[in-house]
């Protein structure tokens, strides 16, 4: 399987994984295979606000980030900020909470998450994790080191806790090990001895081979738990589709637990594994983009983009 397979998967795997999962979201564990207990059409429905085929904020805002990535020839946190705020303003059908005050606020890129966490001493949630896929691509190419900088970096424009920070870096390298053909999982332990050494431990716990998502000790809108359902659904399973059934089986903050486990696994199976009838009705609405609406088409030609960029000279930094 070529790279390209590889990074299509990851990119377009996030986008179904936040689709197909967005109707369930807060909904009881089991809600998917109780409606759909066998594979076949229907099950990219319609719900909660969305539209079948519907990507949420978690795919958005990875678009966001991914078109600032190419069109600013690197890392320019202004420039994403920038584009969250236009986002955000445009009126997007579901934002998060944190996230929405960050934007908000009227403070600089660099200042506005600092100031909601301190004020709110609550900031590890998923949000910065769930739109991860695009950047893991674009920065798989340089190496372990880089990668994981560039989703702490990433994540810190909008959430203020450390926590969120590292969770968004182990999944960037993640997806880099998968694109490299190797068994992500498998490296963990050397993922971890990476990790700032006051979080090590907590997300050893969550990403440990025997740890199950019923043993939890926050709700899957957290970011250590979403990140350790996702590399236990992909763990678990054997192919793409049965991992985005065991994540969304999980109940609660399904769309983004589906998002993150979808870029993981699209990444280790590959593009050719994503059913169609999942891909068939995928759209991406645009807030903050002059009502643009992406397809699987465009989606497709975001992931080469972004797999073959090309470093600028001197280019943005961040």
């Amino acid at each position: 399987m070529d790279r390209l397979e590889r990074a299509a998967g990851a990119v377009i795997g996030s986008a179904v994984g936040d689709a197909l999962g967005a109707p369930f979201e807060f909904g009881p564990a089991g809600a998917f295979s109780a409606r759909f207990p066998a594979p076949g059409a229907g099950e990219m429905r319609a719900g909660g606000g969305w539209e079948a085929g519907e990507a949420t904020d978690d795919t958005q805002m990875a678009v966001h980030v991914a078109e600032s990535l190419l069109e600013r020839g690197g890392l320019d946190l202004p420039d994403v900020f920038a584009r969250f705020q236009r986002w955000a303003a445009d009126d997007p059908k579901d934002i998060g909470v944190q996230t929405e005050d960050v934007l908000s606020r009227g403070l600089p890129w660099d200042q506005a998450a600092d100031a909601h966490y301190r004020s709110s001493h609550r900031a590890a949630g998923n949000g910065a994790l769930m739109r991860a896929a695009s950047s893991a691509v674009y920065f798989a190419r340089d190496g372990r080191q880089v990668t994981m900088q560039a989703g702490r970096r990433l994540a810190a424009l909008t959430h203020g806790d450390p926590a969120a920070w590292e969770g968004t870096a182990i999944f960037h390298e993640l997806v880099r090990l998968a694109l490299d053909g190797a068994d992500p999982p498998t490296a963990l332990p050397e993922i971890l001895a990476t990790v700032q050494p006051e979080h090590r431990e907590r997300y050893a716990v969550v990403l440990d081979p025997a740890w199950h998502p019923s043993r939890a000790t926050e709700f899957n809108g957290a970011v250590w738990p979403c990140l350790g359902s996702a590399v236990w659904a992909v763990r678990t399973t054997s192919d793409f589709e049965d991992a985005l059934r065991a994540a969304i089986d999980l109940g609660g903050d399904t769309d983004t637990v589906a998002a993150v486990t979808g870029g993981l696994a699209g990444a280790v199976y590959g593009l050719g594994a994503i059913p169609s009838r999942w891909t068939e009705s995928l759209h991406v609405p645009l807030p903050g983009s002059g009502g643009r609406v992406l397809r699987l088409p465009d989606l497709l030609d975001l992931a080469r983009r972004l797999l073959e960029w090309v470093p600028a000279q001197d280019g943005p930094v961040g």
